[in-house]
């Protein structure tokens, strides 16, 4: 991969991090970045290119960091982990937000490419965690899978909203409670 595509791919999810996908124009992304938009252009056709390939890459970083936590591990400890980990990542001073959600919230008309890439990339994690079940014997496992994603989506938004507000910790609390009762059926 190019430097300068690698350096307009991380300029520009910085920005979208911080100011917003909507509130970042590409002259901005450019001027950072430290190049133009003809570059710009040459690695990513359009805007939306661009934060197609933001929030992709951004997903991958994220998974690939999950998976390596959890790689070693017996498939019943990988699930009770999970939150654990969740927790790390959330708390981490890096923390700003899930990229799907925020990505979501900024394109809410369902037929827009970023809106239905959010929604698959929340789907992905959700199959991630159904597998993770899965592999634990858990009976139900999509409806844990749908439940433990909805508690990482719920506090990682209001953890992104206020900083250390304890709902990753209470997240955390209720899917253990989750997992052993998925356990026992």
């Amino acid at each position: 991969m190019s430097v300068l595509r690698e350096k307009i791919l991380s300029t520009a999810t910085d920005l979208f991090k911080t100011r917003g996908i909507n509130s970042t124009g590409v002259d901005m992304i450019v001027s950072v970045a430290g190049t133009t938009k003809m570059t710009l252009y040459k690695y990513f056709h359009t805007k939306e290119a661009l934060i197609m390939a933001v929030l992709q890459k951004s997903q991958q970083d994220f998974q690939d960091w999950l998976n390596t936590k959890l790689s070693g591990q017996k498939p019943t400890d990988k699930i009770q982990l999970l939150f654990d980990f969740i927790e790390e990542w959330i708390s981490s001073p890096a923390f700003n937000g899930i990229g799907f959600i925020k990505a979501s919230a900024e394109f809410p008309e369902e037929d827009n490419p970023i809106h239905r890439l959010s929604s698959q990339q929340s789907s992905e994690f959700r199959e991630f965690i159904c597998q993770l079940a899965l592999d634990a014997n858990i009976k139900d496992a999509s409806g844990l899978a749908l439940q433990l994603s909805l508690l990482f989506e719920g506090a990682a938004q209001a953890e992104q909203m206020q900083r250390g507000c304890g709902a990753i910790k209470y997240a955390k609390e209720a899917a253990r409670i989750l997992i052993g009762g998925a356990a026992k059926q």
